[in-house]
């Protein structure tokens, strides 16, 4: 199963929904790999920490390669580091990508990735974190995906740009990929006791919006998460929000 995360609005937690759903399938044994397409690289950084610096390969040398033709391309898993977790391996971001995105639309490879991902063998799963704009890079990661997972946080600014990308959704599953299925709409930071959030939510779903019954909370164990490059179930299983992604996962899973 291939799922990207995106939302075309930043600050919403793509990153931390991508790892954390990652970091969770492999504890359950599927071989798991992450692919890191935002330029900013922090989902690279929140699984490997300092040991990105040390990955032989980026997802910009993947690209790169698709720009010269080759009889004998390098398989698409031989750009993955393995992080220090079982079962869970990274294809690290690069900087490199904002200088391809020219080369790469004009010699029109937004299938290259989708083409290198079917062929891909040993991973039961991969998840896909995205950058926060609807590019060269995010269209090749919905173009090679089968689920679209799509972070919310309940402000009016969001839900406006909410109706804009389900619309852009829509548009390129017609162009480019018929079999993208939009597996649901993921409130992220939500606060049970404000009004405006469970409001808001309740409107979502009258309008027969995809908002999926699993919500994730804020919390400090996050941010804590972060900084010491430990997915939660690795770093405190227990925790509320853990529990919340690992039902958010199991969610998914079962559709």
């Amino acid at each position: 199963m291939r799922r990207v995360v995106f939302n075309q609005k930043g600050g919403v937690g793509k990153t931390t929904i991508v790892c954390n759903l990652a970091a969770i399938a492999a504890s359950r044994g599927l071989r798991t790999l992450v692919i890191d397409l935002d330029t900013q690289g922090n989902a690279s950084q929140y699984l490997l920490g300092a040991g990105v610096r040390s990955a032989d390969r980026s997802i910009a040398d993947f690209f790169e390669s698709t720009l010269s033709f080759s009889l004998q391309a390098p398989a698409f898993a031989s750009y993955a580091t393995r992080s220090g977790f079982e079962n869970l391996d990274v294809v690290v971001s690069s900087p490199k990508l904002e200088e391809l995105i020219v080369k790469l639309e004009a010699k029109q490879k937004i299938y290259k990735l989708r083409d290198a991902l079917k062929k891909l063998k040993g991973y039961d799963a991969v998840f896909i974190d995205t950058p926060p704009a609807l590019n060269f890079f995010s269209r090749s990661a919905l173009i090679a995906a089968d689920r679209v997972l799509i972070p919310f946080d309940c402000d009016e600014f969001a839900r406006q740009a909410l109706y804009t990308l389900l619309e852009n959704l829509q548009e390129l599953r017609a162009d480019h990929n018929e079999d993208l299925e939009v597996e649901g709409i993921v409130v992220n930071q939500f606060q049970p006791r404000a009004k405006l959030p469970t409001r808001m939510i309740e409107e979502l779903r009258a309008e027969k919006l995809p908002v999926l019954p699993q919500t994730l909370s804020s919390s400090v164990r996050v941010r804590e998460s972060h900084e010491q490059h430990r997915p939660l179930v690795h770093l405190d299983a227990s925790h509320r929000v853990t529990q919340e992604y690992i039902a958010l996962y199991d969610g998914i899973s079962k559709s």
